[in-house]
């Protein structure tokens, strides 16, 4: 175990961030290691913007969706011998899983020891209703870095921005529980309570 300092940042881990990308190329698809990429250097624009640890988000970022090496027909199995709760929201739509799985291969696979770094990567699909900045830096991060092509995208990069980081997260989880519903899914209770709680903070 090596102690990995950058910018002020330090993350107990056993490699740096470049071994850790490396690593990641090889585990995952071409298309979402470049998504990742994005992912990663979104998250630092946007900590850099909101006083949020820059180097936490960039390793959160690179990380968040290192679960996906699996396939969504695995996930099911992968998440309950991690002893991972899964609800019948989860059975029915395994991908969500990919998140929570994530969160314990960052300490599998990557070597990393930093409990902020894992609940990030754990949040970063559903959301939560206590989500910290880290949390919401990467749950935004994801919804429009570079790669990112859907009509709401360019008015939520406008809304990084300019907005605040609640009212910036808070039009996300809006226009996420919007699509799902247009889609006719299954929408995550927690998705729900996570845009409760911010709709409940502002009004205080």
């Amino acid at each position: 175990m090596l102690t990995y300092e950058r910018k002020g940042c330090t993350v107990r881990t056993k490699m740096t961030y470049d071994e850790m990308k490396e690593a990641l190329k090889k585990r995952l698809k071409p298309k979402r290691f470049t998504h990742s990429l994005g992912v990663a250097e979104t998250a630092v624009f946007l900590a850099r913007r909101f006083g949020v640890d820059e180097e936490k988000a960039r390793i959160a970022g690179l990380l968040h969706d290192c679960g996906r090496e699996y396939e969504d027909s695995a996930l099911i199995h992968e998440a309950e011998r991690r002893g991972i709760p899964v609800s019948d929201v989860e059975r029915a739509m395994p991908i969500l899983l990919h998140a929570y799985i994530g969160a314990r291969r960052v300490r599998e696979v990557y070597g990393i020891k930093d409990a902020a770094i894992e609940q990030a990567i754990w949040r970063h699909s559903v959301g939560a209703e206590d989500m910290t900045d880290l949390d919401k830096v990467i749950w935004f991060a994801d919804m429009i870095e570079p790669g990112r092509a859907y009509p709401e995208v360019e008015r939520l990069r406008r809304l990084s921005r300019e907005a605040s980081l609640d009212a910036m997260v808070l039009e996300g989880l809006t226009q996420t529980i919007l699509f799902v519903v247009r889609e006719g899914h299954l929408i995550h209770p927690v998705t729900v309570a996570a845009r409760n709680a911010l709709l409940l903070k502002g009004s205080t």
